[in-house]
Order: structure tokens, then sequence, then C-alpha cells
């Protein structure tokens, strides 16, 4: 009777350490399904967050249909096209201003020297992507 007891012990330890492991990979199936859960969570509440927040006036770059740093182009053409200058920075203001009650067409060392800007070279030649 002893060796059937210690056969059935056995038999009972063998099944309690192999629930024991199915235990241990649930829990690490739980742990990696509930860190999605929180990043799906974090992404839905930055959506709500985006959704909410009022408009840019300034185009996506996808709408423009060019790179990430043409939409600000666009968006100053497009609002210039409209007379809106509300929309653009001080600086744009001041040099659309410029245009408007200069009468004739103006190169960028005159343009510069009537804001007060530098006239060297730095100041007027403009960046050229390679």
């Amino acid at each position: 009777m002893i060796e059937a007891l210690e056969a059935r012990r056995a038999e009972v330890l063998g099944e309690a350490e192999r629930l024991r492991e199915q235990i241990a990979g649930l829990s690490e199936e739980l742990s990696r399904a509930e860190e999605r859960l929180a990043r799906l969570e974090i992404a839905r509440e930055t959506v709500e967050e985006v959704l909410a927040a009022p408009s840019s006036p300034v185009p996506s770059a996808d709408a423009a249909g060019g790179d990430a740093g043409s939409g600000v182009a666009v968006a100053l053409v497009k609002a210039e096209a409209e007379l809106d200058v509300t929309v653009m920075p001080p600086e744009y203001r001041e040099i659309i201003a410029l245009f408007a009650t200069s009468g004739a067409a103006m190169r960028c060392k005159e343009v510069c020297r009537h804001l007060g800007l530098g006239t060297e070279p730095r100041h007027v030649e403009g960046y050229v992507r390679s």
C-alpha cells in the first residue's frame, strides 16, 4: 500500500509541476497582453486629444502634395492668395507690406535693407538643398 501511495504522490507532484509551468506561461502571456492593452489605451487617448484640439491653419504635407517642410510654404501661399495675412508670422507680414507699398520689383538685398536686416551674403542668399 505504501508503494501505491508513493506512486500516486509522484503522479500528483508531476501534475502540480505541469500546472505551475502552465501558470507561469499564462502569467507571461497575460503580462504581454496587459502591456499591449496599455499601449493601445495610450494611443486611443492621444488620438482623442489630437481630434479634440482645434485644427491648425497649416495644411498637412499630404494635403499640400509635398514633403513635411512644404506645408508651411503652401499655407503661406494660400493665405497670400486669400489675402489673409493673419495666419502669417509678423516677419512675413512685414515683407508682404513692403511689397504692397513699394510698387516695384525688389532684389533680396533691397528687401533686407528696407527691413533693417543685414545685407551680407549670409542674409540674402537662399539655402539650396543638395
